[in-house]
């Protein structure tokens, strides 16, 4: 099995960045290409793309996507489906007793966590419930694709994926305090207004050589949020100051 030099894991909850985090690391063309190769709704893309038949020819082509020239590896993954890569993975390697940082080392070797979040809670449900209305996780066109439902607002729903984040966030939380993990702590915001910083920070914790004139690739990846965005972050405000004034 080909084995990077490098390798890491971006470990996501919905609409953090990580899809912005991921471009910003492939335009450096020396941190990997990270994608989401291991999201179960991928797989059938992914299987047919690399004609494979087994988890282990499956986690060989991921592991060669994945990888820059430079020998370094990427992928992302979120909560929902972490114990299917974890699963992928023990079937792969025919590895069932090792622990998942260990398993993670050999499948990955050189391992390193990356942990992306938000700062902003109500903005990144927002932002969440708005994809899962239209079905636009990302479009990188001057014009945003056509939705599969034009997004309504919901103080309910946005209150509820509010919560689903703090669940998922703390399931994080929990994994890299069992296995007394420290990861690279990463902000969606703190990547909008220092974009390249960022990615040397990522590339220094990863103690990838960084050369004296790096060069990022054009950015393609469009902002999603919008106006509509705005109107419902102040709509949230204003019912959740209702709620909190009734419940006095």
């Amino acid at each position: 099995m080909t084995q990077p030099n490098f390798s890491y894991l971006i470990y996501a909850t919905p609409r953090t960045g990580s899809f912005l985090l991921c471009e910003a690391l492939r335009n450096v063309g020396i941190a990997g290409q990270p994608r989401e190769y291991f999201w179960p709704r991928n797989r059938s893309y992914w299987t047919e793309r690399w004609r494979v038949t087994s988890n282990a020819d499956f986690l060989q082509q991921a592991i060669v996507a994945g990888t820059s020239s430079n020998g370094v590896f990427g992928a992302k993954v979120m909560w929902e489906y972490f114990e299917d890569l974890v699963s992928t993975i023990r079937q792969a390697t025919n590895k069932w007793e090792m622990s998942v940082p260990e398993l993670f080392e050999a499948a990955f070797p050189n391992m390193h966590y990356i942990w992306i979040r938000r700062r902003d809670k109500v903005r990144r449900a927002i932002s969440h419930w708005k994809a899962l209305q239209s079905d636009i996780w990302m479009w990188t066109t001057d014009e945003p694709p056509v939705p599969a439902k034009e997004p309504v607002f919901d103080f309910s729903e946005i209150e509820r994926l509010i919560r689903q984040n703090e669940q998922y966030e703390s399931a994080w939380q929990s994994f890299f305090d069992t296995y007394q993990i420290t990861p690279f702590y990463c902000f969606y915001e703190d990547l909008v207004n220092a974009y390249e910083q960022t990615v040397i920070d990522v590339l220094e914790f990863l103690s990838v050589p960084i050369p004296e004139k790096l060069t990022f690739a054009p950015r393609i990846l469009k902002k999603q949020a919008d106006a509509v965005s705005e109107q419902w972050f102040e709509w949230y405000h204003q019912q959740k100051s209702q709620q909190n004034s009734d419940g006095d």
